[in-house]
């Protein structure tokens, strides 16, 4: 229990400084993530499994698939255990969830996202830690 409280703060403090792709804000000042939106469950010795459930700030938000990538990317960049990470769109916040929450659980789909420079650049930004 713990443990899993410790992974479960651990995974809410990496993602609250995540900042939007176009506000000045970071993800949490938003309310797209919240402590509440982190859920960790053990699935064996020392690995766990991380969901983190985000909101859009509208049901059509374009940025919902790089929001997503950023998540995916600081975690994995971060996290200091083993784990196995699914992103989600909170149901019934998006249009097209169901289209993003499989591209961003998608390992080839984020590889190949994380090769474009464009794109690459822009979660580097929102993920780099402030000074």
């Amino acid at each position: 229990r713990f443990l899993i409280a410790a992974r479960l703060s651990r995974a809410s403090d990496i993602i609250r400084t995540i900042r939007d792709p176009e506000k000045p804000n970071t993800l949490e000042e938003l309310e797209v993530v919240t402590e509440n939106c982190v859920e960790v469950q053990e699935i064996g010795e020392d690995e766990y499994l991380v969901i983190i459930r985000f909101t859009p700030t509208v049901p059509h938000c374009s940025l919902a698939t790089l929001i997503g990538l950023c998540l995916r990317i600081k975690l994995q960049r971060c996290l200091p255990f083993r784990h196995k990470l699914e992103i989600y769109i909170s149901e019934g916040t998006h249009s097209t969830e169901e289209d993003i929450n499989k591209q961003i659980n998608d390992k080839e789909r984020v590889a190949a996202a994380m090769e474009n420079p464009n794109l690459r650049e822009i979660v580097e930004q929102c993920v780099t830690e402030p000074d």
